[in-house]
């Protein structure tokens, strides 16, 4: 199994640097916890709200089971197919991006008949995307096909002080 952990800057931040957290994981259901652990861990040291920790959880795994359920087709070797997590505290706001190198896919579809269709054949509701732009404060999405789907989210912390990510 292939799990990475990269810390970009030093712990200890100012309010002029980004702080950079990335994980790459196989597109593997067991490790989304994983993920759902290490960004919970950053939104608590931001000091978000317990509600507010919750969506973000919510929301990451959310984007993570998109790409387990719908970047690779139903042929792939999930410890070839790769997640990459990245999470950036940038003064007072927690931007997560959500990457996969999957199939991508006609963003135009999202909310139609065509798209609801193709969620319960795969026994999804079709939500996550929406649940995503419900909880977070922002949040972008990029889809190229043949090329992968990018997930871009971001929340602002009410109670941040720059010591509480050192």
């Amino acid at each position: 199994m292939n799990l990475k952990i990269h810390l970009v800057s030093p712990l200890r931040i100012t309010l002029d640097k980004k702080l950079e957290i990335t994980l790459t994981i196989p597109s593997l259901p067991e490790l989304v916890g994983v993920v759902r652990l290490a960004i919970s861990g950053v939104a608590a040291r931001m000091n978000f709200t317990i509600d507010e920790i919750e969506d973000i959880k919510i929301s990451v795994s959310e984007a993570c089971t998109n790409v387990i359920q719908h970047a690779y087709g139903n042929g792939s070797n999930p410890h070839e197919n790769m997640i990459e997590i990245k999470a950036f505290i940038n003064e007072d706001t927690l931007e997560i991006i959500v990457k996969d190198f999957g199939n991508g896919f006609d963003l135009s579809i999202l909310g139609t008949p065509e798209q609801r269709k193709k969620s319960e054949e795969k026994m999804g509701l079709g939500l996550g995307l929406t649940f995503i732009k419900s909880l977070m404060d922002d949040a972008h999405f990029e889809s190229i096909q043949g090329k992968g789907t990018t997930i871009q989210m971001s929340k602002r912390s009410l109670n941040y002080t720059p010591t509480s990510v050192s």
